[in-house]
């Protein structure tokens, strides 16, 4: 008798230990999932954000019937419509440490956009914020919106 309870406690102490294993790694894989859902949203915000800057600047082409500067103190997320539900505003009264991790900033005095990724453990180089940066500018009168550093995040470039 005591044998079948010693080699029953056996068999559940292994099934544990394996579901144990079985939950660490679903648990890694579902970070890596969502690291990768931030990182294609972000490409989106970025490829919506640069959107709206050639949109605005055709249209003031357009009004002023000949080429136009692009102003890069213009906030590009008030061209958008809707603005992105996880933009937090613009710095001045708020800090980049305030912030919520996952959401977007504007800089008026760098006029630069920033995000703080939630999942940014693999982001490359390492900052001691952890945030991204990407300054507008305005090259030949079109409006850019680049990285301020070379990002990998994921071992992908992020541009």
């Amino acid at each position: 008798m005591r044998s079948r309870t010693a080699r029953r406690l056996v068999e559940w102490s292994i099934l544990v230990i394996v579901v144990l294993l079985l939950a660490g790694i679903f648990g890694q894989q579902v970070r890596t999932v969502q690291a990768q859902a931030e990182l294609a949203a972000v490409r989106s915000t970025l490829g919506a954000l640069r959107t709206a800057l050639v949109i605005d600047h055709m249209i003031a082409t357009i009004r002023t019937g000949g080429p136009s500067v692009a102003s890069p103190q213009r906030n590009p997320f008030l061209l958008m419509d809707p603005v992105p539900a996880n933009y937090a505003g613009a710095l001045g009264t708020l800090t980049i440490d305030a912030v919520a991790r996952g959401s977007w900033v504007f800089d008026p005095l760098t006029s630069s956009i920033g995000y703080a990724p939630k999942y940014g453990q693999t982001l490359e180089p390492p900052s001691e914020t952890a945030t991204l940066w990407f300054r507008m500018s305005a090259v030949a009168g079109m409006p850019q919106l680049t990285a301020q550093r070379s990002y990998t995040w994921m071992g992908e470039v992020l541009q």
